[in-house]
């Protein structure tokens, strides 16, 4: 009986390098996470207990039982429901209605031949660099005249679009919509609106879900023009949580428990969009 020899199994080189993630990466990725939950930690502890946890010299790093209580005394001190559902219609409105008029814009700046396409698109960067802050006078005269003050109109019809949101979009276009889709599309039979609507806008989707969460998270962080267009008893989130510490002693446990409830509506904007922002990103990775 005759024998042969085995073949000898060779081990696979160890891969390494650059392509690999190593132990620093993962740490300073680690301490990365760490840093920006921490914040939010540190709220929600303060929260769940008293002003008294702030003298102490080793502060507690367990919540305490106290938060539903503080929470309770948030909506009892200021109209914090009223609050919430007018920075969620703000925030709402402004949101749907920049991502729409950004990407119609954004698609018409990079795939449509106009005369002085490129003269407006300068002008639109170019109130980039004008300050919010130099217009709120003049803004909020002209709200007053057509009967906006102290409405939630005053808030969202000056930030139905923005010039950031218009330039953003339009980068975006520029490069994931090609000119051989849209001469399809036409061919076809399709109008420029259909083209936008069923080629431009599904090629687009993970810029526009980024822009809406930029823009939901701007909206309701949003404190000066509210504060200037909106009257006490009608205020946003941002609004009522000043009121909070507008006395001579702040109790911070009570505003603390207003900022963390007042952060979770951001939190769900993110998981709702998160997906989609995830999943432009590994398609431009796989593109790429």
């Amino acid at each position: 009986m005759s024998t042969f020899p085995l073949a000898r199994t060779r081990r696979r080189p160890r891969i390494s390098g650059p392509g690999r993630p190593n132990f620093w990466v993962y740490g300073l990725l680690t301490a990365f996470v760490l840093g920006s939950v921490f914040p939010f930690y540190w709220s929600f502890l303060v929260a769940s207990r008293d002003n008294s946890m702030l003298t102490e010299q080793i502060p507690p790093l367990v919540p305490g039982g106290n938060f539903f209580a503080n929470a309770a005394r948030v909506f009892d001190t200021v109209p914090f429901w009223k609050a919430l559902g007018n920075s969620i219609i703000v925030a709402g409105s402004v949101t749907i209605s920049t991502v729409l008029f950004s990407s119609l814009a954004g698609f018409a700046f990079a795939k449509l031949r106009f005369k002085g396409r490129n003269a407006l698109f300068l002008f639109v960067v170019a109130t980039l660099a004008v300050p919010t802050q130099l217009g709120i006078i003049p803004l909020y005269m002209a709200m007053a005249e057509l009967g906006w003050a102290n409405e939630l109109q005053a808030v969202i019809v000056p930030n139905l679009v923005t010039a950031i949101g218009v330039f953003w979009m339009r980068q975006y276009t520029v490069s994931a919509v090609p000119y051989e889709l849209i001469e399809a599309a036409r061919m076809d039979g399709c109008s420029m609106i259909r083209v936008f609507w069923h080629v431009c806008l599904p090629a687009v989707r993970p810029a526009a879900a980024f822009l809406a969460m930029f823009t939901f998270m701007t909206s309701w962080n949003d404190f000066l023009w509210p504060l200037v267009a909106l009257g006490p008893d009608n205020p946003t989130v941002q609004v009522a949580l000043e009121k909070l510490q507008s006395g001579y002693y702040v109790d911070y446990s009570l505003v603390l428990a207003g900022t963390t409830l007042a952060t979770v509506p951001i939190l769900v904007v993110f998981f709702l969009l998160g997906r989609q922002i995830v999943a432009g990103i590994m398609q431009g990775a796989v593109k790429g």
